[in-house]
């Protein structure tokens, strides 16, 4: 869980269309170094540049997109679309519209391969309930006690040392950039916060070298950290869509 080139789309394309940003800039803030193709755009037969996209969203409709992360046996609030939750799910992650659905593809630290579905005929799928971002943080935190307190008790931060500085440096201000301007600062704390927790799980469910965790150890440890994977996926959901009132 590390990028979320779906989560920077669905913010600046709201963004654009709500008047809070330029096109120019939504633009830059999507494309940075990197190349975006689209294919599945409406009145395309090929793959486009990006920026082709984010022009059509205003002819079709779109007043704001939201970030959809699906796991397997959740895949609430995409789209049914044919094709569209099985690659949502491979992807782990999806820009959802009302008139369109975006999923990314990373081919590599230079590119990204994006899939449109239009939802033309679609029925509409409600969006997940989210919480609020202050109920979010306090999820966070408590999945956060409760984790730190598992990897403790089963010993494995001797074989992640790197675990331990992570979680200290959750109550230092951390800078999440990229993201459009007037986002809620609530909305940028919990952003940064889930980002480095994901950094966490990423290390904490590698198994040791030598594989110095024994099954068991592994299951238990999955077990404890799955709270924090859920309210890291929650928070980082929650943060992509809050929308300045």
């Amino acid at each position: 869980m590390h990028d979320f080139p779906a989560g920077r789309f669905a913010v600046w394309a709201t963004a654009w269309l709500t008047g809070r940003s330029s096109y120019d800039e939504a633009l830059d803030a999507l494309l940075g170094e990197t190349a975006h193709r689209v294919s599945g755009l409406p009145g395309t037969d090929e793959a486009v540049p990006l920026g082709w996209a984010l022009t059509a969203l205003r002819g079709l409709g779109e007043r704001r997109f939201r970030l959809v992360l699906p796991v397997p046996g959740d895949v609430r609030g995409l789209p049914r679309a044919p094709g569209l939750q099985e690659l949502a799910l491979e992807a782990g992650q999806a820009a959802v519209g009302e008139r369109l659905t975006l999923v990314p593809e990373p081919l590599g630290p230079e590119a990204v391969q994006w899939t449109a579905f239009p939802l033309d005929g679609v029925p509409s799928a409600p969006p997940p309930v989210e919480g609020s971002l202050r109920a979010v943080s306090g999820t966070l935190d408590l999945a956060v006690g409760d984790a730190a307190r598992a990897l403790v008790a089963l010993d494995l931060a001797r074989w992640h040392p790197e675990v331990p500085a992570l979680l200290a440096g959750l109550a230092r201000p951390a800078h999440v950039p990229g993201m459009p301007p007037g986002t809620d600062p609530v909305a940028l704390s919990v952003l940064a916060r889930a980002q480095r927790l994901a950094r966490v799980l990423d290390l904490a469910l590698t198994d040791a070298p030598g594989g110095a965790v024994t099954h068991t150890q592994a299951a238990a440890r999955d077990d404890a950290l799955r709270p924090l994977a859920d309210a890291v996926r929650e928070a980082v959901t929650a943060a992509f869509n809050a929308v300045p009132r």
